[in-house]
């Protein structure tokens, strides 16, 4: 199931009604018989405004950005937590995934660290433990997050296989030195900064709770 465009038809009417304007002139002045300089002056004015609205109509078309398409995710909707792990800290997971999937558009998410698969939330995918790949290997290593803005294009994404299969978008957040906050969108290009920002507090927030404990 896609989402469509609500703008699209608002950024089709200029070029809509620029080619109706520049019809309507053509046909006029073929049936007219014996043009004045009045009708001269404003067959010139009109197809001035009528290649204005076609240009416009371009242009808007190249410029605003149209809604990434989403998918629903194949996959079972499910919170799962490793049963060992403190109380207070299955609480701040449960809190800290909760206000992911809530205020971004993140579908699915894994909490990797120190080795362990500590929680998986959202649709899941069909494997329950995270075996870090490249991608994730270079996340904890480099201790910066990275952002595979439409999974499709990435050969590297067999590693997700503990997430949906028709994941479009990733973000790997480090958590710490030890772990990685793995997130997963049903929509490409769907991140933007401010839920960067927000995904980092959140890692950097984990990281210390999961540091204490």
């Amino acid at each position: 199931m896609t989402n469509s465009d609500p703008n699209r038809i608002v950024r089709l009417l200029p070029i809509a009604v620029g080619g109706l304007a520049g019809s309507l002139l053509m046909i006029n002045r073929l049936l007219t018989v014996q043009l004045t300089s009045s009708q001269s002056r404003s067959d010139a004015l009109g197809i001035i405004e009528g290649a204005t609205l076609l240009l416009v109509g371009v242009l808007w078309q190249q410029i605003q950005a149209r809604t990434p398409e989403a998918v629903a995710l194949v996959g079972e909707p499910g919170l799962e937590l490793t049963p060992e792990l403190p109380e207070n800290i299955k609480t701040e997971l449960a809190w800290a995934s909760h206000l992911l999937l809530s205020n971004t558009v993140t579908r699915s998410l894994v909490v990797y660290y120190d080795g362990k698969t500590l929680l998986r939330r959202g649709i899941l995918g069909k494997n329950f433990l995270v075996n870090p790949g490249a991608i994730v290997s270079k996340v904890i290593e480099q201790q910066k997050p990275i952002y595979l803005v439409s999974l499709k294009l990435y050969p590297g994404k067999v590693e997700f296989d503990y997430l949906p299969e028709n994941t479009q978008g990733i973000i790997c957040q480090p958590i710490g030195t030890k772990g990685v906050l793995i997130l997963g969108a049903n929509a490409p290009r769907s991140y933007t900064k401010q839920d960067e920002q927000w995904i980092a507090g959140i890692a950097d927030k984990l990281a210390e709770s999961l540091r204490t404990q």
